[in-house]
């Protein structure tokens, strides 16, 4: 039976590269977004071309009544649900230093970059307990979508940076809590990432990582991190919940 698979803000950017991968692995998909389905149709049709059933929720993860009933639509769709990628994530709309930082971008970014993640993997966790009471040899697992800025400190984008070291601390908590249920939880912590959310700032890094700024002189690509998601929902280290897997080209390497 084909492995389920909701991605949060997966219609584009790492996202949609993460489902793109898990297309062609023979998962089926729920895909998560804020936006219409109709805004992704070229997208959600060529997932569909490379053979994943896609199920969009148009879903706001930091709406709790939202987040319920996303759920259970999946539940009508498909009567399970094998792996939660969180993905959905924003940068501060503006990056200001933070003695100068507002409240207002605080609050933002920390809905929906932790405290929306937080309490879906609370819902999703549950029904997965749910099923693996049920049926023990059911695969399930929980992928969070962290940063290099989870350790590296960005003082333009504060609020983001302590979202990420946020979301590396609820790694560790869903891994201690869910391991008695065999359910493993990882965190992937990409580097710098070649989507929309870094354009606006695609000559500042091209002469970074032209003067060094990775061991692998190159951006990332959506697709670097799919395939480190894949190797996640395939099983390939089962027995390594916790773990944090750097996706960087080698960005925080420390070199003497």
């Amino acid at each position: 039976m084909k492995k389920v698979v909701l991605i949060t803000g997966g219609a584009r950017g790492i996202g949609y590269g993460i489902a793109c991968k898990l297309a062609a692995e023979n998962c089926d998909l729920v895909i998560c977004d804020i936006q219409n389905e109709s805004d992704y149709q070229a997208n959600m049709d060529n997932l569909r071309t490379l053979g994943a059933e896609v199920l969009y929720c148009r879903c706001d993860i930091t709406d709790a009544a939202a987040r319920k009933n996303m759920l259970e639509v999946v539940k009508s769709r498909f009567g399970r649900l094998n792996v939660l990628v969180n993905n959905a994530g924003v940068a501060p709309s503006v990056r200001a230093d933070i003695l100068d930082a507002t409240e207002e971008s605080y609050e933002r970014v920390m809905r929906i970059n932790l405290q929306g993640p937080y309490f879906i993997t609370q819902l999703v966790a549950n029904y997965m307990v749910e099923q693996k009471k049920s049926a023990p040899e059911t695969e399930c697992c929980i992928i969070n979508m962290s940063s290099v800025s989870a350790t590296v400190a960005s003082p333009s984008r504060g609020e983001y940076c302590i979202s990420k070291a946020g979301i590396s601390m609820a790694t560790r908590l869903w891994a201690a809590r869910l391991g008695e249920f065999n359910i493993p939880v990882y965190e992937i912590r990409p580097g710098v990432i070649k989507t929309d959310m870094t354009a606006a700032v695609t000559e500042k890094y091209d002469k970074l990582i032209s003067e060094g700024l990775c061991l692998q002189g190159r951006w990332g690509y959506p697709e670097d991190i799919g395939r480190a998601v894949a190797m996640m929902v395939r099983g390939d280290i089962a027995y390594s919940t916790g773990q944090v897997i750097n996706v960087d080209g080698g960005m925080t390497v420390d070199v003497l």
